[in-house]
């Protein structure tokens, strides 16, 4: 029980104390080993992504990739981690393949051959 509510159960807001990653090498990212963060919230899907880097600033629309069918969409997940438990970082994960990423409005269906979208094992975004 959560509170004194016998109505909600404590495991049905328990939050993941950790975030397993882990990414094989494949045609769109490189091969990640297995990480492993310390989580502060649950993890929820997430489908933008705001960047700042060179040659990469604005909105994104960001996809999870899996090795299904050679590659296909899947949905991307955020939450927020420990860095090293130094920082508190913004995970974006995906599949099995990493994640998938493309310019906010893009017109070109997600696929590897798409010249405007890259892929990434994972993103650990600062705010």
């Amino acid at each position: 029980m959560v509170g004194g509510n016998p109505a909600v159960p404590a495991k049905s807001l328990a939050m993941p104390e950790q975030i397993f990653v882990e990414v094989d090498e494949n045609p769109n990212s490189e091969y990640m080993p297995l990480m492993v963060y310390e989580a502060h919230a649950s993890p929820v899907r997430v489908e933008r992504i705001r960047l700042d880097e060179p040659g990469r600033t604005g909105i994104f629309e960001v996809v999870g990739w899996s090795s299904s069918g050679g590659g296909t969409p899947v949905p991307a997940a955020y939450v927020p981690v420990s860095d090293s438990g130094q920082a508190l970082v913004h995970l974006i994960f995906g599949a099995d393949w990493g994640i998938r990423v493309r310019p906010m409005g893009c017109c070109h269906n997600w696929s590897l051959e798409a010249p405007d979208q890259f892929g990434e094992p994972y993103m650990m975004l600062i705010s």
